[in-house]
């Protein structure tokens, strides 16, 4: 849960790029990385899972197979070493006869060749059918001894051979006995029996080459230690680990030792002795393979994890702020359309506005010049001088009138594109037309340099007009009252123009002067939509032309434009036939 929550925080935390990023992409962006995960995640963990189960189990079934081949190996070899030495007890029984062996010279002499040969025997004893020994050949003093009541002697009598556990008895030091009971021609039982020291069975031990932290040992079925234990007791003692009984087979088994080991178990009971073999490994030196092999995949994994993270946050990124590009190019594509679309609709406002008002003006022209006819016939009239001044006074404001529905006119009739032959000077001059009143009432100064020898170019008027008022309208609006703006124009390439509009105003920043041109990119805070020099860029790209600025912070702007003798030939669908 935290993981979740932490992660969809750091994501939103990411991908918010300030306070005015639209919500709605990061969303997108979290749900899109969010499925992007699942969906590439969750089937190599479900994969890496269900392989560390299977490889683990595959692999432990690997390691505990050996352990248990090992235990079997050396049990073998135990009873290799029990059954050599029982056969060679009873062929000292069925080679001698009990008359013959009741002699010590032989009796000395069998125990001589026995330890040259074989080794790890200590001594010989023949015993009677009353269990006293009757003949001895060893380093003690056991003449006279009595085994009627020893285990080993009853269980000889019924089994008629025999292998007894690790005791110490009259000896005072581990050793095992093998004995074999025979008859004589009398029909009367006799046992020959062999002491044997417990020294081979650490050599049988020692071969198994175990680690340090492993152990090997021999225990009955009382769980009586055989052998030493390196963690577990000494011979004749308990042993402190619980050892599963009851079976002659092979098996491994985990458990936890009384030190708190886990630990691999294998066990091996003995078929012809009362014996386990115990080869205890800690889990950690068996399966250290497996956990190094583990660490490895989780690394694996991890570094996965990482890359697939980061591949995933970075394309998502990119697709997302590639959408957002779109969506703003689409909506400034809408917005320059409703825009043209509004002025469209104010043209032709104004071209209906215009007609309207040429029609009252013309009577009111033709009332005054009537007026002023009138005036001039009466020779008596008191007022004559005061009341032409008043008629020419209003038909001078009827002709300037009739100057500005003229222009709106030309406006109108040019929204939609139409080549033909034209001056850039009448152009200019049209436009300024519009913006005098303003230059007055500012005090600007205003200076018009247009070459009189300008050749005409064949481009759209209306659209032009657009462009210079645009150009201009900014001009007005970067320089302070009693400011300077600088019109000039001049011939430049084969037939082309080139028209500078230069201002003396608050001048534009590096970073605001690589943007200028963006749509609704705007230094008006607030009063401007930020598409007139997006359009103006648009009009002379689309008429062939180009615009440049060169401007410096506080000192002023200068827009260079220029335009082609002939617009590129997508354009001239309007072009007058020749």
């Amino acid at each position: 849960m935290w993981t979740i929550r932490n992660f969809i925080n750091q994501i939103d935390a990411l991908f918010s790029r300030g306070a005015d990023s639209p919500g709605h992409y990061r969303n997108l962006t979290r749900n899109i990385i969010i499925t992007m995960l699942v969906v590439t995640i969750t089937p190599l963990t479900v994969m890496g899972i269900l392989n560390h189960f299977q490889y683990g189990r595959h692999l432990q079934n690997e390691l505990i197979t050996p352990l248990a081949n090992t235990a079997s190996k050396a049990k073998y070899s135990f009873e290799l070493f029990f059954e050599e030495r029982l056969s060679t007890v009873r062929f000292i029984a069925n080679a001698y006869d009990y008359e013959d062996l009741q002699d010590s010279r032989t009796l000395h002499h069998i125990l001589r060749i026995l330890k040259s040969e074989l080794g790890g025997f200590v001594d010989l004893a023949i015993i009677n059918a009353d269990g006293d020994l009757v003949n001895y050949a060893g380093p003690y003093n056991l003449q006279g001894k009595n085994y009627a009541s020893q285990r080993s002697f009853q269980e000889v009598l019924i089994k008629g051979s025999y292998i007894s556990n690790v005791f110490m008895g009259h000896r005072q030091f581990p050793h095992i006995v093998v004995a074999v009971q025979r008859y004589t021609t009398e029909g009367t039982n006799w046992i020959i029996r062999a002491t044997i020291d417990t020294d081979r069975f650490y050599k049988l031990l020692g071969n198994l080459r175990l680690s340090p932290l492993s152990d090997a040992f021999l225990i009955n079925s009382e769980g009586t230690l055989q052998t030493n234990s390196a963690f577990y007791g000494k011979t004749l003692e308990t042993c402190r680990l619980t050892i599963p009984s009851g079976t002659r087979s092979t098996f491994v088994t985990e458990t936890t030792d009384p030190d708190g080991r886990q630990i691999l178990l294998a066990c091996s009971g003995f078929n012809n002795a009362d014996y386990v073999l115990v080869i205890a490994k800690p889990r950690s030196v068996v399966l250290r393979s497996w956990y190094a092999l583990k660490s490895d995949a989780l690394l694996v994994y991890a570094l996965s994890l990482l890359v697939i993270i980061f591949m995933v946050v970075k394309m998502t990124g990119t697709l997302v702020r590639r959408i957002k590009e779109s969506d703003e190019r689409r909506e400034t594509a809408l917005t320059e359309l409703q825009h043209n679309q509004k002025l469209s609709s104010i043209g032709r406002l104004a071209a209906g506005v215009a007609h309207e008002i040429n029609n009252p003006l013309a009577i009111i022209n033709e009332k005054a010049g009537l007026m002023n006819d009138l005036v001039a016939a009466g020779e008596d009239f008191p007022h004559r001088e005061r009341l032409s001044d008043l008629t020419a006074a209003i038909i001078g404001s009827v002709s300037r009138c009739k100057t500005i529905t003229h222009r709106l006119l030309g406006f109108a009739r040019k929204l939609d594109t139409l080549m033909e032959s034209l001056s850039i000077n009448e152009i200019l001059k049209e436009v300024m037309g519009f913006l005098e009143r303003e230059a007055l009432y500012r005090q600007l100064d205003v200076s018009v340099d247009l070459d009189p020898d300008l050749a005409d170019i064949l481009s759209d008027r209306g659209q032009l007009q657009q462009v210079f008022l645009n150009l201009l309208t900014n001009a007005f609006s970067a320089v302070n009252d009693g400011g300077t703006i600088r019109i000039a124009s001049m011939p430049v390439g084969e037939g082309g123009v080139l028209v500078t509009v230069a201002d003396n105003g608050c001048g534009m920043t590096e970073d605001v002067a690589k943007r200028i041109f963006d749509p609704f990119f705007s230094t008006k805070k607030g009063n401007g939509t930020g598409l007139g020099l997006s359009i103006t860029y648009g009009i002379l790209k689309k008429l062939g032309g180009t615009i440049t600025l060169n401007t410096r912070q506080g000192e002023g702007t200068t827009f260079t434009v220029t335009l082609p003798a002939k617009p590129p030939a997508d354009t001239r669908k309007g072009e007058p036939a020749p």
